[in-house]
């Protein structure tokens, strides 16, 4: 379970956010940053039990910084307010595989996710994975559309630069059409902070996890793993 401490140092950030603060209180932060790191391996060793070829990356490779990048952003706050780790078989969060995601934010926040967030590093990714979808719409769909993924996942994300006509190269007519707009492709589910600082929290994670691998699968056999 992820430490109340953890979210207050969080929360307290969100309000705080500036380097005088965040230096003055760097030891919670190291102290919330090791908290993550640990739930991080309960997972990954979990994980490895529905999923072995995750293995045991290296987690220290696998969080993101909490620094953020301000170089063409008019939000000038320094810090990002949550905690990310990204678990791929790769052991690397610029890779181009599919994986399970972790993130830590207080206020009902945190997420269990996986997928493909597509991004310049893996822009080349984005058409594989919706030619994928079209030739193998019956497999993809089962995996979408199964009755335990769809009551405890959902479906996938349409929060960013949903396309409103199917993209060139696939038919408008497609069964697919829907999924062919998206340029991100992931589930999340968001948990509530009781949830995330109790123990019940690794084996929910696992469970929803669990869940996802069908179209973890998918979308690395997509991008050629």
């Amino acid at each position: 379970m992820i430490a109340k401490t953890t979210l207050e140092f969080l929360s307290d950030l969100r309000r705080n956010n500036y380097k005088e603060w965040f230096h003055a209180n760097r030891p919670r932060y190291e102290a919330a940053r090791e908290d993550v790191l640990a739930n991080a391996g309960r997972l990954v060793e979990g994980i490895n039990r529905f999923d072995p070829s995750l293995g045991t990356p290296d987690l220290t490779r696998l969080i993101y910084r909490i620094n953020r990048n301000l170089r063409f952003s008019a939000d000038k706050r320094p810090y990002k307010t949550h905690f990310g780790v990204v678990m791929n078989a790769d052991g690397d969060r610029h890779s181009p595989l599919s994986g399970y995601y972790m993130h830590v934010e207080p206020d009902g926040m945190s997420v269990v996710s996986c997928g493909l967030y597509i991004t310049e590093e893996n822009a080349g990714s984005r058409n594989r994975v919706r030619q994928a979808i079209d030739e193998h719409w019956e497999e993809f769909s089962a995996i979408v559309h199964a009755p335990s993924f769809r009551e405890h996942v959902g479906d996938l994300c349409r929060e960013d630069r949903v396309l409103k006509r199917v993209p060139r190269g696939f038919s408008a007519d497609s069964p697919a059409a829907e999924y062919l707009k998206l340029n991100h492709f992931y589930v999340w589910k968001q948990l509530p902070d009781e949830l995330v600082t109790s123990d019940r929290y690794i084996p929910e994670a696992l469970r929803l996890y669990e869940l996802m691998k069908p179209l973890n699968d998918f979308l690395n056999r997509a991008v050629g793993r």
